[in-house]
């Protein structure tokens, strides 16, 4: 689409402020458009149409010309401890889940708490800048030290004002395979993580795998906590083990507080079984989360041709009523050399594998990375209505589908009413022959 070029949007202070911000002139995921945003005290004070609001300055103003202003993103799914460790000790060259695994079981006797804060705290910035400011984060309780877990404590508390992390105890090895793993996942609970994980399909049988789920689900009811499960990340379409979750999230009361993360062994089952399946999942409030970068990246390895897409069945899960969001899963680790904490990437690349290309089904892609995410993290005040954190973004797009087609510059990333991230507008300018000279295009 050709444009003309247009300087990034520029907070303008005022001195008659009857606001901390007002950000002028936006469009609002929801179809709203030349809508005006008031801030104060670190809440949405006000959302009215523009002009409504001509009169009450803002300490600051942005005037966003039209373009989207999101709730903040929301990464459901990642691995901190992880993250930016790519080649140590070494490559993995297969690209395979397993060849992941044992890649970090070799890393992980030369961690160091040092080390982990320092790539966490540099992935957190990379994160800040995209616009992402909530991340739930699985934290391997394997290591009897607890290493990753203080780190990660450590760096949630650095990263409060700026962004929300929030921490899974997660059995890498199994909670029952692993001697010992029980006993150090109670422990990293006990120092504060706040949310119990698991890993059924990596027991040693399909009956410890939901032996497994049965033990930690009544942990976690037992402590008041949340549950996000590895579940079922096989091609191997008898592993059910969210089944055995969706049980005992009734079972034990946890409805809306249960997240089955991956489910990616439901790509490969029949549909008459699924047909059983997703119903029972939206009877027990579980939610789940899909990794699309990830999951097609790691499923479908033993196959020839024709190949699986290795994703679970998001547009079912969705058509159900059930909460379906996108996470990131992996940057620059032992499963995945790419990534950027662009979570625009992972909605863009969610809608493809999942073939969501109707208007409504791409604005689903877009709430599986901001609204969806959020309310399965719980995140108190979210949103963009009067009483919500001032927590939002300012894209250089018009709307939600836009946004994922162009993967669209932040131009702006606000924090309890405070401008912390901002980017430049993109635009190519050409000038070809036998063209307007100077024309410009946003990329």
């Amino acid at each position: 689409m050709k444009t003309k070029p247009r300087a990034t949007p520029r907070a303008t202070p005022r001195a008659d402020a009857q606001f901390d911000l007002v950000v002028r002139n936006a469009a609002l995921p929801d179809g709203r458009v030349g809508m005006d945003i008031a801030v104060r005290a670190g809440r949405i004070a006000a959302v009215a149409a523009h002009g409504e609001l001509a009169g009450a300055g803002g300490a600051v103003e942005i005037d966003a010309q039209g373009q989207l202003v999101s709730p903040p993103f929301v990464d459901a799914h990642f691995h901190m401890d992880a993250t930016l460790s790519y080649g140590l000790p070494r490559v993995n060259q297969s690209g395979t889940l397993l060849e992941g695994i044992a890649l970090w079981g070799e890393l992980k006797p030369l961690l160091t708490e040092e080390a982990i804060v320092e790539r966490a705290l540099a992935y957190c910035d990379w994160a800040v800048g995209k616009g992402l400011l909530a991340i739930r984060s699985h934290v391997d309780v394997g290591d009897p030290r607890l290493i990753a877990v203080d780190a990660l404590l450590h760096v949630r508390e650095r990263v409060k004002p700026y962004l929300d992390l929030q921490l899974v105890a997660f059995p890498q090895d199994g909670v029952l395979r692993a001697p010992g793993a029980l006993d150090t996942l109670q422990r990293a609970l006990d120092k504060g993580v706040e949310v119990v994980g698991g890993i059924p399909h990596f027991e040693r049988t399909m009956a410890e795998g939901a032996e497994s789920v049965r033990i930690l689900c009544e942990i976690a009811a037992a402590r008041g906590l949340r549950v996000d499960m590895h579940c079922d990340e096989t091609d191997d379409p008898m592993s059910r083990h969210i089944e055995t979750l969706a049980l005992h999230a009734q079972r034990l009361g946890l409805r809306g507080r249960v997240n089955g993360s991956h489910l990616t062994s439901m790509h490969s089952m029949d549909n008459y079984y699924v047909s059983k399946l997703i119903p029972l999942i939206a009877e027990a409030g579980v939610s789940a989360t899909a990794n699309p970068l990830i999951n097609i990246t790691i499923q479908g390895r033993h196959d020839t041709y024709p190949k699986r897409r290795g994703m679970t069945r998001v547009p079912e899960l969705m058509a159900a009523g059930i909460d379906v969001a996108f996470g990131h899963d992996c940057v620059m680790d032992p499963w995945y050399s790419l990534g950027s904490a662009d979570m625009l990437e992972v909605a863009h690349m969610g809608l493809h594998v999942a073939q969501m290309t109707g208007q409504e089904a791409m604005r689903a892609c877009f709430d599986a990375v901001t609204a969806v995410p959020a309310r399965i993290l719980g995140l108190e005040g979210y949103g963009l209505t009067p009483g919500c954190h001032a927590d939002f973004v300012l894209l250089q797009a018009r709307d939600p589908i836009e946004a994922i087609r162009l993967r669209a510059a932040r131009l702006a990333v606000v924090r309890r009413g405070r401008v912390i991230a901002r980017t430049a507008e993109a635009t190519a300018t050409l000038d070809l022959p036998g063209r307007p000279a100077a024309t410009s295009f946003r990329r």
